[in-house]
């Protein structure tokens, strides 16, 4: 069985895919850009306010699954540019301060509506 999880609280996906999909103990989280949900339009700033807009989106994907970002055992991060890699990466610490996910980085030719990052996920569901 596999249950398909959409919020508001993130934004919409514009494709034929879930925001998440939740099985066998697992939440699958799409890659999520920074966007913000209540206009639809990518926050301003760089790579620092773009991170932190992508994980309050997962964040939301997750909590509507039943889990969190305290779940997460696996991320992958997709950057525009690796050279933005450090600012990125003292952002996305503050959201995984203890026991953080593995991880891998890789740098993207071109993110969806040229975003600098973009991050998906892999949580254990919630008890």
């Amino acid at each position: 069985m596999k249950e398909i999880i959409q919020t508001a609280s993130a934004p919409q996906a514009i494709g034929p895919y879930s925001q998440a999909v939740k099985t066998n103990g697992l939440v699958f989280a799409s890659g999520q850009i920074p966007i913000d949900p209540a206009t639809g339009q990518f926050v301003p700033g760089g790579i620092e306010e773009q991170t932190e807009q992508v994980l309050k989106n997962l964040a939301a994907v997750l909590e509507a699954a039943g889990s969190s970002l305290g779940r997460v055992i696996k991320t992958t991060v997709f950057l525009a540019d690796m050279q933005e890699f450090s600012a990125m990466n003292d952002v996305y610490g503050k959201f995984f301060e203890q026991d953080p996910p593995a991880r891998a980085t890789v740098e993207a030719s071109r993110l969806p509506r040229d975003a600098k990052v973009e991050i998906e996920a892999i949580a254990l569901a919630g008890d």
